[in-house]
């Protein structure tokens, strides 16, 4: 039950308790509510601690900063920056391969030899 049906059904409970009474009840009832709102006077107290904090925040965003579509926005402008400074810290490998490769060219002993197990065995031996 939401408040709309709670406000109508004690709207018309009120109404019909109020048909079954007299003229005379209805007019002091009506005397009353009106003696009632006259010495009525709404008194403000000053906030303590940082209850302002609240109020001012209301005035400046109203909460529309907190609306579906702009937390859609914000989280894609941050997976979009985490993803280019993903990509910015990500060393280079083309570079290298290239520098090892116009090694490998540019080296007299032939691209086999360094396949060849024995020859990290062979490199790796002390020389005499």
């Amino acid at each position: 039950m939401n408040e709309r049906d709670l406000a109508g059904k004690i709207v018309r409970h009120l109404d019909s308790a109020a048909d079954g009474l007299s003229a005379e009840t209805l007019a002091r009832l009506q005397v009353a509510r009106r003696s009632a709102l006259a010495r009525y006077a709404e008194v403000r107290e000053p906030a303590s601690g940082i209850a302002w904090a609240g109020e001012l925040a209301a005035r400046l965003g109203g909460g529309r900063w907190l609306a579906p579509r702009y937390l859609v926005a914000t989280a894609a402008l941050i997976l979009g920056l985490l993803g280019v400074v993903y990509w910015q810290a990500t060393p280079n490998h083309a570079g290298e391969l290239a520098e090892i490769d116009a090694g490998l060219l540019t080296d007299e002993l032939p691209i086999n030899a360094y396949l060849d197990k024995g020859f990290d065995a062979w490199l790796k031996r002390p020389s005499r």
